[in-house]
């Protein structure tokens, strides 16, 4: 799934000045209104992360804009006064994780690889920071961090993740070699605690 309700759009959202508002889905998010949606979904990736979480341990879930009124009480996103919203932050997001999904959750601001790699091991999902052009993962990102991935797993090498703003099929469901996640992730996450 993705942050975006249509996600054949993504491609024209992310590269093509396309509207997200104009998404003929943007009800099916549970937003109240379509400038409700428009505000909201490019800053959303985490709240698709925890949706994806939850989809897999329990086969169902909130909507998203019903996520993110829950994230929204506990303090996990700012509306700044300037418009700008600040978010997702990890500390309030975990208690509210914990206090409506009973889902425990870690934060991590300091998340080498080895460490990532242990968590994944140890069968937990982790929300990681890493640079928006992991989708094009050929490219050198300008820095790391600023978006969210629900990395699942780790095999042979490589990190198997998936992206809330991946514009195609392949870049939503994906796995990267180690060194190449390594390059976009900022090392720095939320580990969230599901049952074996």
């Amino acid at each position: 799934m993705t942050q975006y309700a249509t996600a054949d759009l993504i491609q024209a959202i992310a590269y093509e000045g396309h509207d997200a508002g104009d998404d003929p889905a943007w009800a099916s998010s549970g937003a109240p209104t379509r400038a409700t949606y428009r505000r909201w979904c490019s800053h959303m990736c985490g709240i698709a992360c925890l949706r994806m979480a939850l989809l897999h341990r329990d086969g169902r879930a909130p909507t998203m804009f019903q996520l993110l009124a829950g994230t929204l009480h506990h303090g996990a996103y700012v509306q700044q006064s300037d418009g700008d919203i600040k978010g997702l932050i990890y500390r309030p997001f975990t208690q509210y994780t914990r206090a409506t999904h009973a889902l425990p959750a870690d934060v991590h601001t300091d998340l080498p690889m080895e460490r990532l790699i242990t968590l994944l091991d140890a069968g937990q999902m982790v929300m990681t920071s890493v640079h928006k052009w992991i989708r094009h993962p050929e490219q050198d990102p300008p820095k790391r961090g600023g978006h969210l991935v629900l990395a699942t797993g780790h095999r042979d090498g490589q990190i198997f993740f998936r992206n809330p703003s991946g514009h195609t099929p392949e870049t939503r469901a994906t796995c990267l070699p180690v060194d190449r996640f390594a390059a976009f992730f900022a090392e720095r996450g939320v580990s969230l605690n599901l049952p074996a």
